[in-house]
């Protein structure tokens, strides 16, 4: 076991004995997917055997694929230690016909396949899930995903149709918000706190309900929650877990932020050092903490096969690789692998060749580990930096709850009694400025959000992932500015036109530093 990458604390190992069978959730699913089978053709024809002269298929011969190899240099993950050396790199191959170590050929990656997946990609990730969350029922596995908002939709849609109701927190994910509304289900807010999802507030929704179809299943982002940076506590978790099995709800547990999880914030540099005189950060000289073992999951705890867990590559190797995987008991999988095949059949076999070659081979397991400490070692740096920037620039103007893991800092904005027609001019001077955060509307799940909301839901979702660290003062600076501009002046107009000046910082006036390139746009 790698260190530093352990999360069964507080959950019973694997002790040799055998592990009981998941519960049967079935009898929640929506009546469609209780019925819901493979395609008629696939059911008739069956599993081929390799004496079979197979005609079935309109499959294309692999002797047309014009790719014949492919190759990329990925760099090899070392410790903190040793990044002083130049970094080192290397070698990934695949190639057409024959099969790459652990990795299939080429021609079989961009053959059509099953809905479940790559067989080395999925076989690296279902031990991976056996090392980091250690389930705790009997015939459980993975599937691969198109990534966590693909997975959202269908995970949903087990349990959820036009007309229900699917417990969520009350400020979540843009894109889970927006898969409910193609699917006609309403979200229906739970309150939060500083450690996310409250299990009181939970638990009295689900025992007060009596609304015209069951409660079945919550959505909720456990780690780093997007968009409050909120991070369970293992005590809040079973509290969560134990009001799911009182009112036998599915957990859809979706967590593309668990391998961010920080080392406890520091003070320790001063900023000066942690940003040089031009701007440029060098990550590797920050703090050298020792990073705590990851909290534990959802899934982890889960002794009931109640939990479905989505994790993605998209914050851990790279968005546009579109990958990820479901860990859930083996029924629902089948279930999800012919939503799989009635829509996208299975993400690209390219990329998931690309991650199975690196994991499997190129990096391994512990190199694979070194990557992720590396990432939490970069976030956490990144954390204490925009933190402590926060409270140099904009104390008194923002509230906020430090985060423990994941990319945002979620700020309410204290814009005064009437907050609520503040912030929409506050926006606006935003822009003026040249600073761009999320507003908190398009977060909140309770519909109480927009031109109407309250002075409660005056806030701003910070990202400190993207932008060049140094960037972190001027953005601060000018976030304050547009609050005291706000506060200190009923007169909007002529207070941003006449009075109040947003400066660019010296380093970007000399070309030393510049945004990221491309049209920037808020990501959810």
């Amino acid at each position: 076991m790698a260190p530093n990458m352990t999360t069964s604390a507080g959950c019973a190992g694997d002790t040799g004995a055998a592990l009981p069978p998941p519960r049967d959730l079935s009898a929640i699913f929506v009546p469609a997917m209780r019925i819901h089978k493979k395609s008629a053709f696939k059911s008739v024809m069956g599993d081929p055997t390799s004496t079979m002269i197979n005609m079935a298929g309109g499959v294309p011969h692999p002797n047309t694929f014009p790719i014949l190899q492919l190759q990329a240099k990925v760099v090899s993950p070392t410790s903190r230690q040793d990044k002083a050396l130049s970094p080192s790199t290397a070698n990934l191959v695949l190639d057409k016909s024959q099969k790459n170590r652990s990795t299939e050929s080429l021609d079989e990656l961009l053959q059509y396949g099953a809905g479940s997946g790559v067989d080395s990609y999925c076989d690296f990730l279902k031990k991976y899930t056996q090392i980091v969350h250690n389930p705790r029922y009997a015939d459980w596995g993975v599937i691969a995903s198109c990534g966590n908002t693909d997975a959202i939709g269908k995970a949903v849609s087990l349990f959820c149709e036009a007309g229900d109701s699917l417990l969520v927190e009350k400020w979540t994910f843009p894109g889970a918000l927006s898969s409910l509304v193609a699917a006609k289900v309403q979200p229906l807010a739970v309150e939060m706190d500083g450690e996310g999802m409250d299990p009181e507030s939970l638990d009295n929704i689900c025992s007060r309900w009596a609304g015209p179809k069951p409660l079945r299943a919550m959505y909720l982002v456990p780690t780093g929650q997007n968009p409050t940076g909120a991070t369970m506590s293992l005590e809040r978790r079973r509290k969560i877990y134990a009001v799911a099995c009182k009112h036998n709800l599915a957990i859809i547990e979706d967590d593309p932020y668990y391998f961010l999880q920080f080392a406890p914030f520091s003070t320790g540099r001063s900023l000066e050092n942690a940003v040089g005189a031009a701007g440029l950060l060098d990550v590797d000289s920050g703090e050298q903490q020792q990073v705590d073992p990851l909290v534990p999951s959802l899934l982890s705890l889960d002794t009931e096969g109640r939990v479905i867990r989505l994790d993605s590559f998209s914050k851990i190797l790279a968005p546009n690789l579109r990958c990820g995987w479901i860990t859930a008991p083996s029924y629902i999988l089948d279930k999800l692998q012919i939503l799989n095949e009635s829509t996208i059949l299975q993400p690209s076999g390219l990329a998931q060749g690309l991650i199975s070659k690196l994991l499997n081979d190129t990096w391994g397991l512990e190199g694979w580990n070194q990557h992720l400490r590396n990432l939490r070692a970069t976030y956490t740096f990144r954390r204490n930096v925009f933190v402590r920037m926060v409270d140099l620039h904009v104390a008194g103007l923002v509230d906020y709850v430090l985060p423990s893991a994941g990319m945002f800092l979620w700020m309410k904005v204290n814009l005064g009694p009437d907050a609520a027609a503040a912030m929409p001019r506050l926006l606006e001077t935003m822009k003026k400025c040249g600073v761009m955060m999320a507003p908190g509307a398009p977060f909140c799940s309770s519909g109480s959000s927009g031109s109407n909301s309250s002075s409660s839901d005056c806030y701003l979702r910070a990202a400190f992932a993207l932008v060049d660290v140094a960037m972190f003062e001027p953005a601060l600076k000018r976030l304050a500015q547009a609050i005291v501009a706000i506060r200190e002046t009923a007169d909007y107009p002529s207070a941003v036109q006449n009075t109040h000046t947003c400066t660019v910082p010296n380093a970007m006036q000399k070309g030393l530093l510049s945004p990221a390139p491309g049209k920037m746009t808020i990501s959810s």
